[in-house]
């Protein structure tokens, strides 16, 4: 398939217009099927509708990711991850089979995962196997902060920089998102606090950031399921390590103890005590997707907490 000169990935000044163009796949599906032929790669085409960039299936082998130049920084992440990963983790992950540029769009082309997004059955697990699962995320999580950083140390903002800016807005951020008052009352005494609470220069190890149903794969064997595969690094970055219990913890853990000790224990941790705890919730408060609202999977959590430390208790209950 040949492309004229008049079909190419064009220039966005801004996220929302580009994201206007990935919704509507006939406008750049047939260069991401040029892109794949030029490396020899064919087969039934598949769009990916959710995630962050031009994402097409090629069968059930290969994917071709496309970066926008706005989002060049999570080219960068998943090539430097998927490469410093590689041969590391007992759980498998995308390995890079061809990369390249188009009209200034870096993208990748990867082995596609066997199994079932996490997403799709999480909700009708079992309590017992949602505990198995998280368990297992936990050790990932310890698997992969135990690999070299290599050429991820040098992804910007540094872990400090990173966290004094989160600090900085984070007041302004949980108002605007309408975070209750008997929460924000609490929230000075604990942003004072987080410069202490969160180590600044600790040696930095690998944040995958999203541990998150949507970015991993299960699958069954004799009726017990199992993580299978994680996928999508583009928001890597480095840092201190317990910033990637919060993804688990907001949208799987639902104030389980069962849950909450499988995460930890798989982690490394033996129990949330009280200086975690108030870690986390500082943490949670400054990740970078903070927004209690929408991301805490505790039904009528607003309701069975007065303020922060109730808050903390009821999402990381022992």
């Amino acid at each position: 398939m040949t492309i004229a000169p008049s079909q190419q990935l064009p220039a966005f000044a801004d996220a929302q217009a580009f994201r206007s163009f990935r919704s509507d796949p006939p406008r750049w599906l047939p260069i991401a099927i040029a892109i794949a032929r030029s490396h020899g790669v064919d087969g039934p085409v598949h769009v990916f509708s959710t995630g962050t960039n031009l994402v097409v299936g090629f069968g059930d082998r290969l994917i071709l990711k496309i970066f926008p130049p706005l989002l060049r920084a999570q080219f960068v992440s998943e090539r430097g991850s998927l490469m410093q990963l590689k041969g590391r983790l007992d759980l498998p992950i995308p390995e890079i089979v061809a990369e390249g540029e188009r009209d200034g769009w870096p993208y990748l082309i990867i082995t596609r995962l066997a199994g079932t997004l996490g997403s799709e059955v999480w909700p009708s697990l079992p309590e017992e196997q949602k505990e198995r699962v998280l368990g297992q995320i936990g050790e990932t999580i310890a698997a992969v902060q135990r690999a070299p950083l290599g050429q991820l140390a040098s992804i910007e903002p540094r872990w400090d920089a990173f966290m004094r800016r989160q600090i900085e807005g984070c007041r302004a951020r949980h108002e605007r998102l309408g975070l209750a008052p008997k929460f924000l009352a609490g929230l000075d005494d604990l942003l004072r606090d987080a410069a202490t609470l969160i180590p600044m220069d600790a040696p930095p190890v690998i944040l995958i950031g999203e541990y998150i149903p949507e970015n991993f794969l299960l699958a069954c064997h004799n009726s017990n399921w199992s993580l299978a595969g994680l996928f999508d690094f583009g928001d890597v970055r480095a840092g201190w390590r317990d910033y990637d219990l919060l993804g688990p913890s907001a949208f799987m853990a639902a104030g389980r103890p069962g849950r909450v000790r499988s995460l930890l224990g798989g982690f490394g941790y033996a129990k949330p005590d009280g200086a975690l705890k108030r870690r986390l919730m500082a943490l949670m408060l400054l990740h970078s997707a903070s927004d209690l609202n929408s991301h805490i999977c505790i039904e009528g959590w607003q309701d069975k907490a007065d303020d922060l430390v109730g808050l903390q208790d009821l999402i990381w209950a022992e």
